[in-house]
């Protein structure tokens, strides 16, 4: 009997090492979702009237796809980006919900005279964590903690924007700063994707230890 038990930890031990990364995923469900909505902010290549096709994207692959990955993180052991993925998932799904007029969320905090205070402080929030996540990342690679201090900044300035009653000229940087961070997002995954693979091209994270 207390061989088979063992037997049956050893299966499930190599079961559970047998998991892919799925960080690439949620980096790429990340950076696709905040590429078109920064786009949007920043006046670039899309028009106000893309936040249609943002909040379908948000919902689906930037929301539930960037869960599951972060839920096979967990899996994983990989608790930053688990935490990470799953926060951010959450995130786009709440901002498309936000948007989508049946919920009427946007349209009640702007006929109160409190959607820009809103905005801010929600924004703000997002700022705090995103802190926490570019200090819990400290030890593991510049790729990953230049794109979470490129988007610590973009929240940052979407707050500031907010608290300026929308101020579009920072609203624009702000959505800059997210196209920069989408880009930087897409580099990692292609690097982790890279590593994962077994060919001989790499691309270099700048593993810190």
């Amino acid at each position: 009997m207390a061989q088979f038990a063992a037997e049956g930890e050893r299966v499930e031990h190599e079961a559970a090492g047998a998991i892919a990364n799925a960080a690439p995923l949620g980096l790429t469900a990340f950076a696709i979702t905040t590429a078109i909505l920064s786009c949007v902010n920043a006046g670039f290549l899309i028009p106000s009237a893309g936040l249609n096709v943002f909040i379908g994207l948000a919902l689906v692959y930037g929301g539930i796809v960037q869960v599951l990955a972060g839920m096979w993180e967990f899996r994983r052991g990989n608790v930053l980006s688990a935490t990470a993925f799953s926060s951010y998932g959450g995130f786009w799904v709440a901002t498309a919900l936000m948007f989508l007029p049946s919920f009427g969320i946007l349209g009640t905090l702007n006929s109160s005279g409190t959607l820009h205070q809103a905005l801010a402080v929600y924004f703000l929030c997002w700022t705090i964590i995103t802190g926490l996540f570019f200090l819990g990342a400290l030890r593991t690679n510049i790729a990953l903690l230049v794109v979470l201090g490129l988007l610590f900044l973009t929240y940052l300035l979407l707050t500031i924007a907010e608290f300026a009653s929308g101020n579009t000229v920072i609203t624009a940087i702000g959505g800059w700063l997210g196209i920069a961070t989408a880009l930087a997002a897409w580099y990692t995954a292609l690097a982790d994707l890279l590593h994962s693979g077994n060919g001989a091209f790499r691309l270099p994270l700048g593993h810190i230890g």
